[in-house]
């Protein structure tokens, strides 16, 4: 079995950050061992929360205490999602680097929480610049979406073409496999859901449905990623980790919207998240 050290959020209700992205990975038989960067009652996007950021040397802390009972070298990966304070960001890379000193073959996946298209940036102040220096650099593995595309290749994506070329500036920053969770409004079609995969085989570009939500639920980007991360663990390819993602993905927020909820249903859903009913391919585009 693989084990993940997932870093991020915690919500008590509801579904974000870590309770987006332990269970499924669970469900997908990875390991996933959940570290958060804040405690807080609910997701931000209820306008109203409670909670704290957890203190980042909570961080290296717990870290320590894994390796002190051996367990740190079972370590085959890092999620790192959103990051409650500037100063947590170091305290992450430098787990990520404990991590790789001991086993070389454990990877790192940035996902880079700054905010949704259509939201602004949700994060502390310094924290975008601490994944734009520190976190990216250190990464084998990023999945942006619209507005972190922008911040992390510091280019201007107004169009399709332009998002292919912020994807290829990322991957020279350091990620080697580059998942663009969302196109939002660059895509090809305004009407469907697109996302990108890149690797150094070449870029992928896959639509399933866009959903009609009367408020978008939250968690879906650490959904993403814990599931893409989770298939490459499990030996799939980075193409059948990305499409075995984009369909599981697609059926949980099927399943949400016929339920009319505005908090993701995984655990209605998990059968699909496992075993995906659709079957949207990628096609390659360069």
């Amino acid at each position: 079995m693989k084990n993940v050290l997932s870093i991020q959020s915690h919500v008590v209700y509801g579904y974000a950050g870590n309770k987006s992205a332990i269970f499924p990975m669970q469900l997908l038989g990875v390991d996933a061992w959940a570290l958060n960067t804040v405690q807080f009652s609910n997701h931000t996007q209820y306008g109203k929360w409670t909670g704290m950021v957890i203190p980042k040397e909570q961080i290296g802390e717990i870290v320590r205490g894994i390796d002190e009972i051996g367990a740190l070298k079972s370590c085959d990966a890092v999620l790192s999602g959103y990051i409650g304070s500037s100063d947590q960001v170091q305290e992450i890379i430098n787990t990520v680097q404990k991590i790789k000193k001991i086993n070389p073959n454990a990877i790192y996946l940035c996902d880079p929480v700054m905010g949704h298209p259509d939201k602004g940036c949700i994060v502390a102040d310094g924290v975008k610049e601490g994944l734009i220096d520190i976190a990216l650099p250190a990464a084998d593995l990023a999945t942006p979406n619209l507005v972190e595309l922008r911040e992390l290749s510091g280019l201007t994506v107004e169009n399709f073409e332009q998002a292919l070329a912020a994807v290829e500036a990322i991957r020279a920053k350091g990620p080697k496999t580059v998942v663009v969770k969302h196109l939002s409004k660059v895509g090809k079609d305004p009407k469907q859901f697109e996302m990108l995969l890149a690797n150094e085989q070449g870029m992928w570009h896959l639509s399933r449905p866009l959903h009609d939500f009367s408020r978008d639920p939250v968690g879906v980007g650490d959904l993403t990623a814990s599931v893409f991360l989770a298939n490459l663990l499990n030996g799939k390819s980075d193409l059948e980790a990305f499409e075995h993602t984009a369909n599981a993905v697609n059926d949980v927020m099927q399943i949400t919207h016929d339920i009319g909820s505005y908090e993701l249903q995984l655990i209605e859903a998990r059968h699909v998240i496992a075993n995906p009913i659709s079957q949207y391919r990628a096609e390659k585009i360069a």
